[in-house]
């Protein structure tokens, strides 16, 4: 999992609340389990203006003008700006994959769906949480005519942006840790490689019958 300390970057205002994980990758794209092939299918029902299946040869499907990804001054946001209720729904890791091989890094929102909110973090998405009124400020910020770009450092746990705009952000220390270092189960599992060997050891004497083949 790859380290978040500190990402400045364009941000893609999507000015809706109650975004479902299908509206986030449809149910279609769910066979893989690969974690990768699924950043061009990201809203897809949303950005598409025809349907989309997997394996499919999506750049010649027509794009929708008035989606916001399609703006091409937004190309290469890595900061994705949402309403209340950000990945109801469905629990499916597939939705942070998704919105990560796209390219964003960060997902500003005042609420998140619980089950996303922690698959994200899982997956070294930060899903940043700030108050409606901070989250108002920055969607009149991003109405301009020229993209905004902003900072979020987790170290500081602070955004900040054009206009003296800054706000802080609460984040549970251990994900904190996690996010700072790239640190996934996995990896935590890992640094205890050592314990682990010696409690296996140490069973293998104490009970040797579970250890037979």
């Amino acid at each position: 999992m790859q380290k978040f300390i500190k990402q400045t970057g364009l941000v893609a205002p999507l000015d809706r609340s109650n975004i479902d994980t299908d509206q986030i990758i449809p149910k279609q794209y769910l066979k893989s389990i690969k974690r990768t092939g699924f950043g061009v299918s990201l809203f897809d029902d949303w950005r598409y203006l025809d349907p989309g299946e997997p394996d499919m040869d999506h750049s010649v499907r027509r794009l929708n003008p008035d989606f916001v990804l399609n703006d091409k001054k937004l190309a290469g946001a890595t900061i994705l700006l949402a309403r209340d209720n950000f990945g109801c729904g469905s629990s499916r890791e597939h939705a942070p994959w998704a919105i990560l091989e796209y390219g964003f890094k960060a997902v500003i929102a005042p609420s998140f769906a619980d089950i996303f909110f922690n698959n994200s973090f899982k997956n070294g998405l930060l899903p940043v949480v700030l108050t409606e009124s901070e989250v108002d400020t920055l969607f009149g910020l991003a109405d301009a005519e020229i993209p905004i770009e902003i900072s979020i450092n987790l170290e500081t746990q602070q955004v900040t942006g054009p206009n003296n705009f800054s706000a802080s952000f609460d984040i549970d220390v251990f994900r904190k840790t996690c996010l700072l270092e790239g640190l996934d189960e996995i990896d935590l599992s890992l640094k205890d490689t050592d314990a682990i060997n010696a409690y296996e050891t140490r069973r293998a004497i104490e009970a040797p019958w579970l250890f037979r083949e």
